[in-house]
């Protein structure tokens, strides 16, 4: 769901598709050089949980794939440990992940112990992460960038073979990629042949086993056909059998790949009630469903065709508004966000218990946010928006929202274009409190306007927070911030000293700018403060920048910036 009401419009409408314009792998497996890899965690041996954005202030990451019995992996920790020793200060940091099946944790930390190996493992259970990298064996080492870019992908060196091991290699592939990234050059051999064990694949199956009627098609109606039919943004339906057989490549590769559904939250804090994310099991059963020729299985078995609600989702509105006019939508090229007001004529306050904005044609609406503004003052306030997959906003009993009297609608929506003239006039549903409500839920936006942001800069910290001045309940946040956006964390910093981080986004991206709506409602207490910090990548290394040779500051358009971190609450106190 997105918050913003002037960010001009550069996003494209391909939703599935999404990922960055780099080089495609090859077969060797799914992250070519090129290639994101999105975040991952997994635990150690001693059963902590590590994210891959524990070292978002490194450099490089060099992931390497290891196991406790490859006697070709096990005499080349001796050289990781040295390049570990040797890249320290450079702010390079090597990861170990296992994978291997009958690996455990006791194995892994007794290998760890006896090899002195000096960087942490990770264990790989499922597979999940080996599957994003598309890595095969042991000895194979994956450089980072401080993007999670694929730079290098292969062997550490030439001295080990199959049949033969030498005192010394005559190329040092994995130390002369790192000395190429750190003197900002181009690595000049990005790829080579890893040598070692393979990994036996858990997902290995026999042809037949994985079928859509009985397998994908629930997976399907629960992640992904709310967005996936008929006449939505979303590029093709995915509501029937022939629909997923078209896509079944596309499927595997994104849902392998994490790019499917969108969901950018770090799974190790908070707990949100509109979560969309697949779990290693689902995309173990896609990926082998795919990778089988999509067989269908027993029709009769399939579920019932899912049925997509036309009407409006929370019921019938008490009040529907519109667009004041019809807006044109050109056949192509970039359409600039557009702005629209409408009168509400309240001759009174309103509170309202549900909103619904619905797009009068789903082909071209990206996204939609409608903020209420008083005529005679300065400023919009946050009421309501939608985007692909996002649910209407419906507060339970005792909560809702103001609207002032004599309040307007300011819209902003955001088209894309579909290959063909179309024309559109959305329109939003209201539902009324039938009494005021004990609380009425506030947004603000906690925001630092007076950033910064060097040219080149890769890794530019920016900090915002906001005191809570009395008892308050956290119900959702939403990070915002334009095409240098890197990452942004939300903690609470409690009156006790005690710190929690209430939501991590590792890889923030301004195509899919979630609410996050929080399961249970969090409680703060007054003088708690609410902190947001955002890191910003200002490099020629993001390919979305627009221009990474100027100072950034803030402005409403995105080759500008901005880093809000906007919260819905409202006070423990209040009754109206």
């Amino acid at each position: 769901m997105f918050r913003h009401i002037n960010c001009a419009a550069g996003l494209a409408a391909l939703i599935l598709f999404h990922g960055e314009a780099t080089a495609q792998p090859k077969d060797k497996g799914e992250s070519g050089v090129g290639r994101r890899v999105p975040h991952f965690v997994l635990p150690d041996a001693a059963g902590k949980l590590v994210g891959s954005d524990d070292f978002k202030d490194k450099k490089l990451v060099v992931v390497a794939f290891l196991g406790t019995k490859c006697p070709i992996g096990n005499a080349y920790i001796p050289t990781l440990n040295e390049l570990q020793k040797s890249y320290a200060d450079k702010d390079v940091q090597i990861v170990g992940i296992n994978s291997v099946p009958g690996d455990n944790a006791e194995t892994i930390a007794r290998h760890v112990k006896d090899f002195a190996v000096s960087f942490p493992v990770l264990i790989d259970g499922k597979q999940s992460v080996a599957s994003v990298f598309g890595a095969r064996r042991t000895p194979e080492v994956f450089v980072l960038d401080g993007r999670q870019v694929v730079r290098y992908r292969g062997r550490i060196d030439d001295r080990i073979g199959y049949d033969y091991r030498r005192d010394e290699a005559r190329r040092h592939d994995l130390r002369e990629a790192l000395d190429e990234l750190l003197a900002d050059k181009k690595v000049s051999v990005t790829e080579t042949e890893a040598i070692g064990c393979l990994i036996t694949p858990l997902a290995a199956r026999k042809k037949g086993a994985v079928t859509y009627a009985e397998h994908v098609a629930p997976i399907l109606r629960k992640h992904c056909v709310d967005c996936h039919h008929p006449g939505t943004a979303a590029p093709f339906s995915l509501m029937n059998y022939d629909d997923a057989f078209n896509w079944s490549s596309m499927i595997r590769e994104v849902a392998v790949q994490r790019r499917m559904p969108p969901w950018h939250a770090d799974p190790r804090f908070g707990h949100f009630a509109n979560e969309r994310r697949l779990t290693s099991d689902e995309i173990d059963v896609l990926r082998a469903w795919a990778e089988d020729g999509a067989p269908r299985g027993d029709a009769k078995a399939e579920p019932p065709v899912p049925q997509i609600v036309e009407g409006w989702r929370i019921g019938k509105p008490d009040l529907v508004l519109q667009m004041p006019q019809e807006f044109k939508v050109p056949a192509q090229g970039t359409v600039s966000y557009q702005h629209f007001i409408t009168k509400t004529d309240f001759t009174e306050d309103r509170w309202v218990q549900a909103v619904e904005v619905r797009p009068g044609n789903r082909a071209v609406v990206h996204h939609i946010i409608v903020f209420w503004r008083d005529p005679k003052k300065k400023g919009d306030t946050w009421l309501a928006s939608t985007a692909p997959g996002a649910d209407p906003l419906v507060f339970p009993p005792g909560l809702g929202r103001k609207i002032p009297a004599g309040a307007e609608l300011k819209w902003q929506v955001h088209y894309t274009s579909s290959g063909k003239p179309e024309a559109d006039r959305s329109e939003i549903g209201m539902i009324f409190c039938k009494e005021p409500p004990r609380h009425n839920v506030v947004n603000h936006g906690i925001a630092n306007v007076l950033f910064a942001i060097p040219a080149g800069n890769a890794h530019h910290k920016v900090v915002s927070s906001v005191p809570v001045i009395k008892d308050a309940v956290l119900l959702s946040l939403a990070p915002h911030m334009h095409l240098r956006g890197k990452d942004f964390l939300y903690r609470a910093v409690y009156p006790d000293g005690r710190m929690e981080v209430l939501l991590s986004v590792p890889q923030f991206d301004f195509n899919w700018q979630h609410t996050y709506r929080l399961k249970e409602p969090i409680r703060l207490p007054k003088g708690t403060k609410i902190e947001c910090v955002a890191h910003f990548d200002n490099s020629a290394g993001n390919p979305a920048n627009p221009d990474p040779k100027r100072i950034v500051r803030w402005g409403n358009q995105t080759w500008d910036e901005m880093m809000i971190g906007y919260i819905d609450y409202y006070w423990d106190d209040a009754k109206k």
